[in-house]
Formats: structure tokens, sequence, C-alpha cells
């Protein structure tokens, strides 16, 4: 049986922005086209809705693997309606914000037409990447969640070494550590939540952070073979690559198979079908559910196809 040819929208940022070799989306644009789909750019700002149906600006696109201009050919935009694609893949990068949020609406009006979006809009919104992961709260270091800055000292006075991170950012962004000495824990607080006004996720240091914050995909609520260990640069603690880590691909292990087996029915479940995990020192940190990324340097790294086992699998071949 052949491949029957499906119409995949991608909603994304500005594609002439993306840095092919490490952009996730790109990974998967090339699948899609190489397992002979066609696949559609939808900007981040192009939705809409007109008299309830649910549209989009879109380009169609093919993509080039290893060249300066990586979409080759872009067509002129066209405005037409979402039920013309099959799929939609949500990969627009945080932060959540209101536009976002109001994005996730109108591809749910395209769900409920009969398009398959991935992941599942209202998961997005449902499942913040931080707040998310304490479902799973026996897979995590200790953590808690509070405004209240007296809940953050009594932790970290409990705990000794902490982690402070806001629940919107994105790529390391407003990650704070907080030794055992204390130093400058009311000035990160007042940064993190001013007037107590914001939530903050406290959370005990894991000194493994040295060997990499590691990336588990999970496809299909089923993890993949291999995982990428971002290893900080000296004198960080953060092992994002966005904040100057290392990305070295390495086999999963026993204990982060246990924690992807644990969380993948859920995942599955509620529609969330290519999510990352984050994991240090077997220990859950974080659930990526908006643009999870280090497709690219697993499979330069390991040889994996991530991009076509996920769209093979989507499509049931």
């Amino acid at each position: 049986m052949g491949t029957q040819i499906k119409r995949i929208g991608f909603w994304m940022d500005p594609i002439e922005s993306i840095k092919p070799y490490k952009d996730t989306s790109f990974a998967l644009m090339l699948a899609a086209q190489e397992l002979g789909h066609e696949i559609v750019y939808l900007p981040k700002n192009g939705l809409s809705l007109d008299h309830g149906e649910a549209k989009a600006i879109m380009q169609e696109v093919k993509v080039t693997d290893g060249v300066k201009d990586h979409f080759a050919t872009l067509s002129d935009p066209v405005k037409a309606s979402l039920t013309n694609l099959d799929v939609i893949l949500i990969r627009v990068d945080p932060p959540f914000d209101s536009e976002y949020l109001y994005g996730t609406h109108i591809l749910e009006r395209a769900k409920h037409q009969g398009v398959q979006v991935v992941n599942n809009p209202q998961a997005i919104r449902d499942c913040n990447e931080k707040l998310f992961a304490t479902e799973f709260s026996a897979l995590m270091p200790k953590t808690v969640v509070s405004s209240k800055h007296e809940d953050i000292r009594e932790f970290q006075k409990a705990q000794g070494d902490i982690i402070l991170k806001p629940l919107d950012g994105m790529g390391g962004s407003g990650i704070f550590r907080i030794t055992a000495d204390g130093l400058n824990l009311g000035a990160v607080l007042e940064t993190l939540s001013p007037n107590e006004s914001r939530l903050v996720m406290a959370q005990e240091y894991r000194p493994e952070i040295v060997d990499g914050d590691r990336r588990v995909l999970v496809l299909h609520g089923k993890p993949i073979s291999h995982v990428l260990a971002r290893i900080p640069s000296q004198g960080e603690t953060r092992g994002n690559l966005a904040a100057g880590g290392r990305g070295v691909a390495m086999p999963i292990s026993d204990r982060e198979r246990e924690i992807a087996e644990t969380v993948g029915p859920t995942l599955r479940e509620r529609g969330l079908l290519f999510v990352g995990l984050d994991v240090i020192g077997g220990h859950l940190t974080e659930i990526n559910v908006t643009s999870p990324t280090c497709v690219r340097e697993i499979d330069a790294q390991a040889g994996t196809t991530i991009g076509h086992d996920f769209f093979k699998a989507l499509f049931n071949e």
C-alpha cells in the first residue's frame, strides 16, 4: 500500500529566521516532504476566523537541507480554510502568551471541523510545561510552587541549594540558583515575584546537572532510543542549548525509559503526541508540549530518523 499524500500545515515562527541545522520544525518539514507529503507554512500571525470558520494565511513550501536558502520555494500567501489541510502541527515557540492562547482556540475550531491538530490545542492550554510535571510529583525533585516569598524562604531553609524559575520561561530564561547560604534570595524573589504577584517554581538543586539536563522525546506516548544530554557551559547551572549548553546524544537510560513510560499514557490520552521531557539525575523537571526541540541534534549524532518515525506512526504506516 503506497503512502497516501497528506497536506501538513506548520503553524510556526517566521520560517526565514529559523536555523535549519538545529530547528526541529525544519526537521519535521523535511521528513514530511521526504515521505511524499505536501507541506504548508502557516505564519504565526496569520490565523483568523471568518463567520466562525477557521482560516489561515498559507504558503506552500519546499525545504532543502544543507544549503543557505533552506526554504527553496515559498509560494505567494493565500488565505484559505484550515479544512484544506489534513494535519496541523503547532510549532510556535513559547512564551505561551495571550496571542498563543487565542491561536490555540482558532486551531481547536479547525480540529472540530475535522483537521487533526498536533499537539491537541486544549491540552497545550491545560498543560503548563512546569505545572504539568507536578501531576507526576513522585518522579520529580522536591518542588513547591507559590507566589508567597515566605513559602519559598521556608523551602530554601529546608532544602539548602535550590533552583527558582518562572512558570512561563523558555530556553533557560529567568532560572536562578540559590545556594545553601541563601545569598540574593530576596533580590531573586523580587525579580520573579514582585510584591508576591507571580507564581514561582522552587526545586531542590540536583548536582547531576553537571552531566546534563537530558531531553527525552516521547512520540505517540513512547520514548525514542536516544536522549540529548544538554551539558552546561563552565560556571552555568542551565543546560539549555539556548543558554550556551552543549548537546550530546546518548542512549536512553533505564530510569529515563521508566519515567517516559509512566508519563506516556497520559500524554497520548490527551493528544500530546510530540513531547519533550526534561530529566536531571533521574528526576523529571519539565514536560515540554508547545514546540519540543533537539531532533536535529539527536538525528545527526545517533543516526535516528525521528521525523520519519513520527509521521509514519501518525498515519499508521
